[in-house]
């Protein structure tokens, strides 16, 4: 792997146990439905098709043709041995994504296709973040007192260059990195489960670009 794309990779990546998109991979997962089951799986374990349906609110064909579109792609592999019936259980492959748009260009793919999987991409993982930020706002009343606490939801406006803005991100994921104890056995008895979302992107103002 070239030098400057291993600057991108997040600290702790394992490429056992994550996966890095290439512009194959990003046209499996480039849709809003793919990228909801695949979280779910990720987050929850295993499921039926017809489970996860039940959780979106779709039909069992249509998660069911999903998950096998995912396992074309390699994101999620049958669970053999599980569960009484005929009916198929899927688990996710890896426990994370990482996507590097700059990486696939450099490397010579076509600048046309990849940014147009790159927004369809983007904006399906967009979408997902703002529906588990709904969500918990959805049963935060019923949360005791401590973790009500706990939560925040706030943004910033800088001012930064590229160089700075891309430094910002490489230590806010350093930060996140020192936390990720997820897959470790001796699990704090109050921990819990905890989203941290975050972006980093320039704001424009289109008005003014375009008098430029």
């Amino acid at each position: 792997m070239a030098e400057d794309q291993q600057r991108r990779l997040p600290q702790g990546f394992d490429p056992e146990r994550d996966v890095m998109l290439d512009v194959r991979s990003l046209r499996g997962i480039a849709h809003p439905l793919r990228t909801r089951l695949l979280g779910l799986l990720r987050a929850d374990g295993p499921s039926t098709a017809t489970k996860l349906a039940g959780r979106l609110g779709l039909s069992s064909a249509a998660t069911s043709y999903h998950l096998r579109q995912l396992a074309a792609y390699g994101f999620v592999a049958e669970e053999e041995g599980r569960g009484k019936t005929r009916e198929r259980w899927w688990r996710a492959a890896h426990r994370s994504t990482v996507f590097d748009r700059s990486a696939l260009v450099t490397s010579g793919e076509n600048v046309e296709e990849v940014d147009a999987l790159s927004e369809e991409y983007l904006r399906s993982v967009i979408d997902v973040y703002a529906r588990s930020a709904s969500e918990y706002l959805d049963i935060e009343h019923r949360l005791p007192e401590e973790w009500r606490d706990a939560g925040d939801f706030s943004d910033t406006l800088l001012s930064l260059t590229p160089d700075e803005a891309r430094r910002l991100a490489g230590e806010i994921d350093a930060v996140l990195h020192r936390y990720r104890r997820r897959d470790a056995p001796d699990q704090p008895a109050a921990a819990r489960p905890v989203r941290v979302q975050y972006q980093v992107f320039p704001r424009f103002d289109p008005d003014a670009e375009a008098g430029e």
